[in-house]
């Protein structure tokens, strides 16, 4: 059984088209030949590879799932699949992807008016121009729905916008980042476009991370900054708006748990057969094969959920439980994994050549970002008992 037989054990991607399959694999022969040999330098300078963003545009992936607008307009599930893939290769790359295609044009797919998704979608779709996400604040985190503190105020035919936000993915190198403040008038929350090098707008990376660590991510300070109304996104009025859009790119983060894991998982196995104890490979000892057997069920169980998630998007029927479930159980389960992954490994698996480790730190972030553990439990909770409890 080839390798990816070995982490798709029940054939998942036999679902997708013919031409998706293939997709699936060029991602994964450039995950594999142009990004695993150089990312363990790039992770461990703290600085995001831009040499390979050319490259990666010639994918065609970013902005998958919408339709125009110079977009892919493929299914969600082959979505969710290529997010899979970029995260089983190095979960920052696929976090930058998500960030950019998923969060960045998520936003002006869903909030921007005609004009604007003419005017940004195409750019970004080709990856000229390169989006980043600002919601997050420095004291605002899970509550950011009422705890947003960024503000903005109407000043003739522009906007100015007050505030800081933090852990924003892409912003210091972004050419385009949506930021979401709340209206001094109405307390409406609102979504904006505020372009590079736009005065009073600056950046400042997050430095010593332990995980994801070539993705920058970053502390926005945004001081008188002057929109012009053009760039305010005209379906962008309450924070229902920017919950549609988490709620669309939950489900991707999901996929990355499954890659995360996968990617742990594919490089215990090729290790479970190259080294040797005892005479022999231990490939050959039962309490490995029984770590190897866990992994390979934390993933399968993982995948096959976001599969009908992703089924469920295509069909516009995904609810915020639906997502937030599958968001908790995968990152849940990739925890584990990564764990035995690194077990299996014994000492080796701590050292960076080896990859694992990388894998180890990275699901850290990914088990907290876009909605932690116990704020998605609480989302579920709610819906299956109909009382909330999040305060």
């Amino acid at each position: 059984m080839d390798t990816i037989s070995a982490s798709d054990f029940y054939d998942l991607a036999g679902l997708l088209p013919d031409e998706d399959r293939e997709l699936l694999r060029r991602v994964r022969t450039f995950m594999d030949e142009k990004v695993e040999p150089v990312i363990n330098e790039w992770w461990t300078r703290g600085k995001f590879p831009q040499p390979l963003i050319p490259e990666l545009a010639e994918l065609g992936i970013a902005g998958n799932p919408y339709r125009g607008y110079g977009c892919p307009g493929r299914s969600f599930l082959t979505d969710g699949m290529v997010a899979m893939e970029l995260s089983r290769g190095d979960p920052s790359i696929a976090t930058f992807f998500g960030v950019h295609g998923g969060l960045a044009m998520g936003t002006i797919y869903l909030c921007g008016s005609e004009e604007q998704k003419q005017r940004w979608l195409p750019p970004m779709a080709r990856m000229e121009l390169i989006g980043a996400f600002g919601l997050t604040e420095p004291q605002s985190g899970s509550d950011v729905a009422r705890g947003l503190r960024t503000t903005c105020r109407r000043d003739g035919d522009s906007w100015v916008i007050d505030g800081h936000k933090k852990w924003i993915g892409n912003a210091s190198f972004a050419d385009l980042v949506v930021i979401w403040a709340r209206d001094e008038e109405t307390d409406r929350v609102l979504g904006f476009v505020v372009e590079k090098d736009t005065p009073g707008f600056s950046t400042v990376d997050l430095e010593d991370k332990i995980a994801l660590r070539a993705v920058q991510n970053a502390l926005i300070t945004l001081d008188g900054v002057h929109v012009p109304e053009e760039n305010r996104l005209q379906e962008a009025n309450s924070f229902r708006d920017t919950a549609n859009v988490l709620r669309m790119t939950r489900a991707s983060v999901a996929w990355s748990a499954v890659g995360c894991s996968r990617g742990a998982y594919e490089h215990a196995l090729a290790y479970a057969g190259e080294r040797t104890q005892f005479g022999r490979p231990i490939a050959e000892f039962q309490l490995v094969q029984d770590l190897l057997v866990r992994m390979l069920g934390n993933i399968t169980a993982s995948a096959a959920m976001c599969t009908r998630v992703s089924q469920l998007q295509d069909e516009g029927r995904l609810a915020d439980e639906q997502a937030s479930l599958a968001k908790a159980f995968c990152t849940m389960r990739m925890r584990e994994t990564v764990g035995w992954a690194r077990e299996l490994m014994g000492g080796n698996g701590i050292l960076l050549e080896n990859h694992v480790g990388r894998y180890v730190a990275d699901a850290e972030a990914i088990y907290s970002y876009e909605g932690t553990r116990e704020v998605n439990s609480l989302i579920v909770g709610r819906a299956i008992t109909g009382r909330g409890a999040i305060v």
